[in-house]
């Protein structure tokens, strides 16, 4: 989700495309969240880590 985020925040910079980079963000900013949580040992979505 993290790589997914990057990318679009690069296609939208590049493209100047807005709709892409607030995507990007998005995804960036969930991905971490969850990077986090399974990191430190919370149950993601049933699991105990986040891939």
């Amino acid at each position: 989700m993290i790589v997914l985020g990057v990318i679009l925040l690069v296609l939208g910079f590049l493209f100047g495309i807005s709709i892409l980079w607030t995507i990007g963000l998005i995804l960036v900013v969930i991905g971490l969240i969850l990077w986090v949580l399974g990191a430190v040992g919370h149950a993601v979505g049933g699991r105990k880590h986040y891939y």
